[in-house]
Parts: C-alpha cells; structure tokens; sequence
C-alpha cells in the first residue's frame, strides 16, 4: 500500500518550491498590486459616484449585451466576478438610480434580464475611461505584458 504523501496527486517533490519568504513570492505581490488598485480605481471612480463593484458589474453587463441577447443577471454576476447575492442587491442598487433596468426573461420568469438605460450607458463609458486611465497610471508601457502573464492564470474564472 502507497504511503500518502500529502500532496495533490499529479504533483511531484521536483514541482515544490523552496519557501523564501513573502517578499519573494509573486502571489503576495500580485495581491499587493490589486488591492492598490482597486484603492486607485474606487477614488478615480468617486466623482462618477460609482464603486469598482458597481463599475464593474455596469460594464459587464455593457459588454455582455454587445453579443445581441440581453444577458441575465447571473451572466453579469459572472462575467463581473461577483458573488450571486452581492450581484443582485447592487445590481437591484443600481436599477433604483436609473442605470439599468432588470426584466423577466419571457421563456422562464425566475431570470432576470440587464439591460442597461442611456444613464447607464454614460455611466460605464465614463467609467470605462476611467479604468484605462488607472490602468496607465498604475501600469504604464507595462500593462499589456502583465495582462498577457496574467491571462492565462485568470482565464478559468471567466465564462466561456
């Protein structure tokens, strides 16, 4: 009988690192390097009176919709990254400012649809500059290389 070893299978002892510490770790600095940004992106996304959370759920539903079908609300919670329950009380937040509007899907009335209102819309492309402008602040000449490093490693989380 194989003794375990404790590591998850496929794994092997030539696969571990050696601990050095956090300050050589890139998952320390790469959480690090996301909390300064959305820090950065909630204070540049103020004077537009919208939070990451809220930009960022508006945008996704923007985008998904660009595809022709207005997208249902766990779509948008998805493509946002967002909890299913956090996504419905701000997206119902963001419905009661006028930024969007949440319809039955008519083949099944549990779903609902986003779609976005003309305030909406303004919202997200002003919001949407504002997040490349961040980018650039806090990511200069070097933002798409660390988004083609960091791409692969989120990919899975994304739908589709």
């Amino acid at each position: 009988m194989a003794e375990s070893s404790g590591r998850a299978p496929g794994t092997s002892r030539q696969a571990r690192g050696v601990p050095r510490g956090p300050l050589m770790s890139p998952g320390f600095w790469l959480h690090h390097a996301a909390l300064e940004w959305r820090a950065t992106l909630e204070r540049n996304l103020r004077p537009l009176g919208l939070t990451p959370t809220q930009f960022n759920l508006l945008a996704s539903a923007g985008w998904l919709s660009r595809e022709g079908e207005l997208p249902t609300q766990q779509q948008v919670a998805d493509m946002s990254g967002s909890d299913r329950m956090m996504a419905s009380k701000v997206i119902r937040g963001l419905e009661e400012r006028g930024l969007l509007l949440r319809r039955a899907d008519p083949a099944d009335a549990r779903v609902l649809r986003i779609e976005l209102t003309s305030a909406g819309r303004e919202q997200v492309s002003q919001g949407v500059q504002t997040a490349v402008d961040t980018d650039a602040q806090l990511f200069g000449d070097d933002g798409d290389l660390l988004r083609e490093h960091l791409k692969p490693i989120a990919a899975h989380r994304l739908p589709g």
